[in-house]
């Protein structure tokens, strides 16, 4: 009875420790800064990627902001990080992708923020 009881307990000490994670990739083009641009022609190049990154940990469901201001955290601090100013520079292809982790009692979600960082040569 004794090893059974260790056994179980074992397993339940385990169990509260495991945790599972979701995906999600936000297919929608809804980016803060909308501009048109006709590419006619090859006047311009790829320079790079360029990434951002926003966590919330919510405690019983408590804590951290909304899934939307998770975004736009992870997309300002992307735009941060590209550092435009002054350069004939846009970002272009931008996608959000989504992880949450799920464990008894807590959760994170993370937003990522990705785009390729285009320069007009012309």
């Amino acid at each position: 009875m004794k090893k059974l009881f260790l056994i179980l307990s074992s397993v339940i000490v385990l169990s509260m420790f495991s945790g599972c994670a979701l995906h999600q990739e936000a297919a929608s083009n809804l980016n803060l800064a909308q501009t048109s641009v006709i590419l006619q022609q090859r006047n311009f190049k790829v320079v790079g990627t360029v990434t951002g990154e926003s966590k919330q940990c919510y405690v019983l469901g408590i804590g951290g902001l909304t899934k939307k201001s998770l975004r736009e955290s992870a997309l300002s601090e992307m735009y941060r990080k590209a550092d435009l100013g002054g350069k004939s520079r846009a970002i272009v292809n931008v996608s959000v992708q989504y992880k949450t982790q799920v464990y008894p009692f807590w959760f994170k979600r993370k937003a990522i923020a990705r785009g390729d960082i285009i320069e007009f040569t012309e």
